[in-house]
Order: structure tokens, then C-alpha cells, then sequence
């Protein structure tokens, strides 16, 4: 009887400290679970993380790329501007200058017109002169081109040419121009023709 208790005793002990294994396992097993589900949820928490990170650094970089093609196209802009006002008044100039070409044409029929007036005794020739003379005066005020008729004026050389120097009458003064040769013509302080003078010395 006494040898049954103890290995009953025993058994029971054995069972009991089985049991307890069991549990410390378990235990073991709940707690790395645990872990493993913790290290997982951390995981996730940290790729979220990253995952902000890259789009905040993609949308920074979109939006600086945004900006350049801003500042770009402000500056395409501007230059496109610039370019068309400048080639607006290229072409204006250049179609103002072809018609100054043109009439510059005619400077030299007016010389000869002006001679003809002057020369001319039959007053009826010398009226009809005078009103071709008018009309080619009407179509240079229509240009906006003003005749340089310098007699008695100061030389200029911005406007003048000298083609032949004389000495002073009583009362001249030097530098004057006594007498005109050809007509000069101008249009918005730009010479066309030089007036070509006879000036004092």
C-alpha cells in the first residue's frame, strides 16, 4: 500500500509538471504569435510610413517640376511678346521704307519740275507746272515727308551738304547757307536726301 501512494504520487506529480509544460508551452507559442503579429503590424506601420515619405518626395519633386514649367512658360511667354511686337515693327518699318524708296524715286523729277518753274515764261505752262508741283507736295505731306530748305539758315551738317564754299557779301554771316542747290527731304528726323548748299565761309 505504501508503494502504490508514492508511485501514484508520482504519476500525479509527473502529470502535473506534463501539464505545466504544456502550458509554458502554449504560452510560449501565444506570446511569439503575439510577437510575430506585433513585428507584422509594425511592419505595415513602417512601410505606411515609407510609403508617405516616397509620395511626399514625389509630390515635392512634381511640384518643382511644376514650377520650372511655370517660370518656363512665363519666360517663353515674354520672349514670344517680344518677338512679335519687334517683328510688328520690323515689318512696319520695313513697308515704311519701301514707300520712302519709292518716292525718293521722284525727288529728282521734282528738281527738275522746280527748274522748269523757274525758267519758265509762258504763264500758262508755268500754272500748270505749278499745280504738278502742288500734287507732288500734297503726296509728301501724305508720307509724313518734310522738304530741308535751308536759305539763309545756319549749315547743319546733320541735314546739309556743302558742295561749294563762298566768300561773304557785306551783312553775311559765316556759316550761312546763301544759296540752296537741290532740296533735301526728311521723314520723322531721318534724312532722306541731304540738301545740297552753297554755304559762306
Amino acid at each position: 500500500m505504501d508503494k502504490k501512494k508514492p508511485a501514484a504520487k508520482q504519476a500525479a506529480q509527473a502529470e502535473k509538471t506534463e501539464k505545466t509544460q504544456e502550458i509554458a508551452q502554449e504560452k510560449v507559442q501565444t506570446a511569439e504569435a503575439e510577437a510575430a503579429r506585433e513585428a507584422a503590424a509594425g511592419g505595415d506601420v513602417l512601410q505606411e510610413n515609407n510609403a508617405g515619405a516616397e509620395l511626399e518626395k514625389a509630390l515635392d519633386a512634381a511640384r518643382a517640376e511644376a514650377e520650372d514649367y511655370k517660370r518656363k512658360w512665363y519666360s517663353v511667354s515674354a520672349e514670344y511678346e517680344n518677338y512679335r511686337k519687334r517683328t510688328a515693327r520690323e515689318s512696319a518699318q520695313k513697308y515704311n521704307d519701301g514707300r520712302a524708296d519709292v518716292v525718293v524715286k521722284l525727288f529728282p523729277i521734282a528738281d527738275n519740275l522746280d527748274r522748269a518753274y523757274a525758267a519758265c515764261k509762258d504763264e500758262a505752262t508755268k500754272k500748270g507746272i505749278a499745280m504738278v508741283l502742288d500734287a507732288f507736295n500734297k503726296l509728301l505731306e501724305g508720307e509724313r515727308i518734310e522738304v530741308i530748305d535751308p536759305a539763309g539758315e545756319a549749315f547743319d551738317a546733320e541735314k546739309h551738304e556743302a558742295i561749294m564754299a563762298v566768300d561773304p557779301a557785306e551783312g553775311e554771316a559765316s556759316g550761312t547757307v546763301r544759296e540752296v542747290y537741290l532740296k533735301g527731304y526728311e521723314r520723322d528726323g531721318k534724312v532722306l536726301r541731304f540738301a545740297q548748299v552753297v554755304v559762306v565761309k
